[in-house]
């Protein structure tokens, strides 16, 4: 099983930023094919917004430019540095760890609220 923490939500004026950690623990660290953030505002579907695999970021289109996903290894976390942050960009954020078996971890979730 593995444990996702995540913590750094909060509320920003837009232009702002925010970094977000999410701290995986759990026996099968090892077997991480990809992790990464996505983002669910209300009454719409949660969406990627960043991940690694193979040690390859990728991003959602609009997220491009003003977010940074980085993993340090030694320290089983994973960040997402969200800058020129946008009201759009509200939603709860979630990690998400995707094993070799295809099993998705997620974290509990947490809140980014962008005023304008």
């Amino acid at each position: 099983q593995v444990q996702l923490a995540e913590s750094g939500g909060g509320v920003v004026q837009a232009g702002g930023s925010l970094r977000l950690s999410c701290a995986a623990s759990g026996s099968t660290l090892f077997r991480i094919n990809a992790i990464g953030w996505y983002r669910q505002a209300p009454g719409e579907q949660r969406e990627l917004v960043a991940r690694i695999r193979r040690d390859i970021p990728t991003y959602t289109d609009s997220v491009k430019g003003r977010f940074t996903i980085s993993r340090d290894i030694p320290k089983n976390t994973v960040y997402l540095q969200m800058n020129s942050l946008k009201p759009e960009d509200t939603a709860v954020y979630y990690c998400n760890l995707n094993d070799w078996g295809g099993h998705d971890y997620w974290g509990q979730g947490t809140q980014v609220t962008v005023s304008s």
